[in-house]
């Protein structure tokens, strides 16, 4: 008997007898790789797995896509990575723009920029930074090598979120029902496994720190029915191979040098306090919010699509009237279907699954 079995076996045991539990996976490679390992249609009846707010593309506003589409129209060159071209701003998207001629180009890292703004010296490049902590770093890496070279047209559109703050807001929202999370591994490579003891603390709700293998998904799963079955609650590092109790001291150093906390818009959830990134004042060249602003006009668009619901784990994606139907990948209405870790992306190409052990 392999060890899965074995650890599919003590998951078992462990929720017979549980009420309906409802454990969140926050991070979309972890919806992901759930999804792709069959790991929902082995545990028992009694043990749901909903998705939470772990994909930054879907939880950029749209208002920040009308934004860069806005920069794009001015002459700028506007680079990003390739799962933001199709998310929706109000009215249009990155894709469809580029293919009116607009310069939006894909680039694989921030510091890809650098060589792009030297090898176009008379034009003026934005890099889209969105993301989590994860990513973060790197983004600030970025911003310190430019003005250490000089570069002068090199600028961020900062659309960073922290994952922290849009946890407690879940478990402040009295709609939504989550009795344990299993925590992003890649995120709490940078801010530690310390930074969700609060979940513990203030909520006295279980988390597992998890890797993104099949038997570590597993493993994080039977740590939070241990916790809650002994009727504990703590925050464990299933991943310690690569998470430390404090994180990367070196990345966290360097996303403090070049940015602050801040209040951030969260699509489909609404501003959550301190949940967010925003450029200190000593790097203010190179954001390009201070530098050339633009207003965009806020419209208020009436759609049925249900993706905020989905991203709180409210409902499940085929709740949504959309979803299959007018929302699909190639024809995707809400920000879930875009991105390739999108929640509704995910129940769209895996849910029907007749994955077997």
């Amino acid at each position: 008997m392999t060890e899965k079995i074995k650890r599919v076996e003590r998951i078992a045991k462990l929720a017979a007898g549980n009420k309906k539990l409802r454990l969140m996976e926050v991070c979309g490679t972890h919806t992901v790789a759930i999804f792709r390992s069959g790991i929902r249609q082995i545990l028992p009846p009694n043990i749901e797995l909903v998705s939470g707010p772990g994909c930054p593309v879907c939880v950029t506003n749209d208002d920040y896509i009308d934004k860069a589409i806005e920069y794009s129209r001015r002459g700028f060159i506007v680079a990003t990575f390739g799962d933001m071209l199709k998310v929706p701003g109000t009215r249009t998207s990155l894709a469809a723009v580029a293919a009116e001629g607009a310069d939006v180009r894909i680039v694989y890292s921030p510091l890809d920029c650098i060589k792009l703004a030297r090898e176009n010296p008379t034009r003026k490049i934005i890099f889209l930074a969105v993301g989590f902590e994860t990513t973060a770093p790197t983004q600030a890496a970025t911003v310190m090598a430019a003005k250490a070279q000089g570069i002068k047209n090199l600028f961020m559109l900062s659309a960073q979120k922290l994952v922290p703050p849009a946890l407690k807001f879940l478990l402040n929202d009295a709609a939504v029902k989550v009795d344990g999370f299993i925590l992003p591994g890649h995120v709490a490579v940078v801010i530690g496994a310390n930074a969700f003891n609060f979940l513990a603390e203030e909520f006295h709700v279980a988390g597992a720190v998890s890797g993104f293998e099949a038997e570590e998904i597993l493993t994080a799963i039977e740590s939070l029915l241990e916790q809650i079955d002994g009727g504990r609650a703590e925050v464990t590092n299933n991943y310690r191979s690569v998470v430390k109790a404090e994180g990367n001291v070196a990345a966290k150093k360097i996303l403090a040098q070049v940015y602050e906390v801040a209040d951030a818009d969260w699509r489909g959830i609404g501003k959550i306090p301190a949940s967010g990134l925003k450029m200190r004042e000593e790097f203010s060249a190179f954001d390009i919010e201070q530098v050339e602003p633009v207003i965009i006009e806020r419209v208020e668009k009436k759609s049925a699509c249900r993706c905020g619901e989905v991203l709180r784990g409210v409902i499940n994606p085929t709740e949504c009237p959309l979803f299959g139907k007018a929302c699909q990948p190639l024809h995707a209405i809400g920000p879930c279907m875009v991105s390739v870790e999108g929640v509704c992306a995910a129940w769209f190409k895996y849910g029907g699954s007749n994955f077997r052990w």
